[in-house]
């Protein structure tokens, strides 16, 4: 193990030594050579040594100590290790949940104005701004990490105002500010960052439809043309941005206008299917009042259960194979699904189920 240098070798040389020392596990050896960098005075090499400092006293559990040596390293104002002194700062401070020192110290890399490490300052500042509730202070640095240009820390940036735009209502600035960010990312090279922001600009575009649907419904009295359409389109589109209750409300207003009530009901009963001349089926109203609630998916697993419960009490009796006319009804009954494209599972759920129930399978079972 070769002696440490004296005060007379070259600082940087001894910077070299110590962070070799350090990246070879010997820590307290590298700690003792950068602090004797330090007594050496102003050299060219004490911020460097104060960092290196900061970082092995750090990596050693000795925060106080190496927060001492960040700010030895910041005070010399050099362009390179004084910013990163701060960065290092910042984060210990972050690491403790101390978001104002930490705010302080990244505002110490911000000052500095060295490009390299400005980007995660500004984004740091704004979350921790964001966190305050300080919108208008983190809107700023958000929009200086955009400003950088930074292919990492910009489209961050642009997500995070956008999201918090989005939520003010302000989908239009929303959509600038992610344009802006979607063009710092390389999209084969970041095709997740890339999707990240190109599904917050399709909902910035939903959210700007859902202004623009519900404005034109603000006449009085409602369009008797634009006004069918922009119900349904406003209803449709409220549920994807988890909006449902309100989507319902949307229906109930359009159906309860005697100007537009028939227009909106034809829009909701459009995939109902063809008119077959029925009128007046006891289901349709039932389906309707789903359809305007946001609620047809669960009614269709009531109907399913239903169904699979009334099936399977008439499907055992059928498995008996009475010899009576009883039994040929309920032939036709259990095959009356056959012709559905459901029909098929639930022959086939009943017959698994009939197989675990009973041990051999349903004797004389229909082909569904």
């Amino acid at each position: 193990m070769s002696e440490l240098p004296d005060e007379t070798s070259d600082p940087a040389q001894m910077c070299e030594e110590a962070r070799d020392l350090a990246e070879n596990g010997e820590a307290g050896r590298a700690a003792l050579l950068f602090e004797k960098v330090l007594a050496m005075g102003e050299t060219p090499c004490r911020a460097r040594a104060a960092l290196g400092l900061a970082v092995v006293l750090d990596d050693a559990g000795e925060v106080a100590r190496a927060r001492e040596a960040d700010a030895v390293a910041i005070a010399t104002g050099d362009p390179e290790y004084g910013p990163r002194a701060a960065y290092h700062l910042a984060l210990t401070h972050e690491r403790a949940g101390e978001p104002e020192r930490a705010a302080s110290a990244w505002g110490a890399v911000v000052d500095f104005g060295n490009a390299a490490y400005l980007p995660p300052a500004h984004l740091a500042l704004a979350r921790i701004a964001d966190d305050a509730g300080d919108f208008d202070a983190a809107r700023e640095h958000w929009e200086a990490a955009v400003g950088t240009g930074d292919a990492e820390y910009g489209p961050l940036a642009a997500h995070d105002l956008a999201q918090r735009l989005l939520e003010r209502g302000d989908p239009a600035r929303a959509q600038r500010v992610l344009a802006a960010g979607l063009r710092l990312v390389d999209r084969a090279a970041a095709p997740h960052a890339y999707a990240r922001l190109a599904v917050a600009l399709g909902i910035s575009y939903l959210d700007q439809a859902i202004g623009a649907f519900g404005a034109a419904l603000a006449a009085e009295p409602s369009d008797p043309e634009a006004g069918p359409l922009a119900t349904e389109l406003l209803a449709r589109t409220l549920p994807l941005r988890g909006r449902g209750a309100e989507a319902g409300e949307v229906w109930r207003r359009g159906l309860a206008d005697p100007g537009i009530a028939p227009q909106v009901r034809a829009r909701i009963r459009r995939d109902f299917g063809e008119e077959d001349g029925e009128a007046d089926l006891w289901w349709e109203p039932v389906v309707e009042q789903a359809v305007s609630d946001g609620t047809l998916p669960a009614l269709a697993g009531e109907a399913f259960g239903a169904l699979d419960h009334m099936y399977a009490l008439l499907a055992v009796r059928y498995a008996e194979r009475r010899a009576d006319d009883a039994h040929e009804v309920l032939g036709g009954a259990v095959r009356v699904p056959s012709g559905y494209l459901w029909g098929p599972l639930l022959h086939e759920s009943f017959a698994e189920r009939f197989r675990l129930a009973m041990g051999t399978p349903v004797p004389g079972w229909p082909d569904a």
